[in-house]
């Protein structure tokens, strides 16, 4: 058996906010966790809405053009 206090408050983790890289609380006191506010939060938000997170898209073009039925 370990000799580890039980009744020992836990710590909350600070992690780096995903936004603007400053330290975050990440527990249940901070309500915008992972990030730091709600700014960075809105502002994460809004890379997501405008597609600033898009993946690059590797495969060729589809090289069809004009009408289907004439192919």
């Amino acid at each position: 058996m370990s000799d580890s206090n039980p009744a020992a408050p836990i710590r909350p983790r600070q992690v780096r906010c995903p936004a603007c890289g400053g330290n975050s609380l990440y527990s249940s006191a901070n309500p915008y966790r992972p990030f730091c506010s709600a700014r960075c939060k809105g502002v994460d938000l809004g890379a997501w809405a405008s597609e600033e997170f898009k993946l690059p898209d590797d495969t060729p073009p589809d090289e069809s053009f004009g009408d289907p039925r004439l192919q």
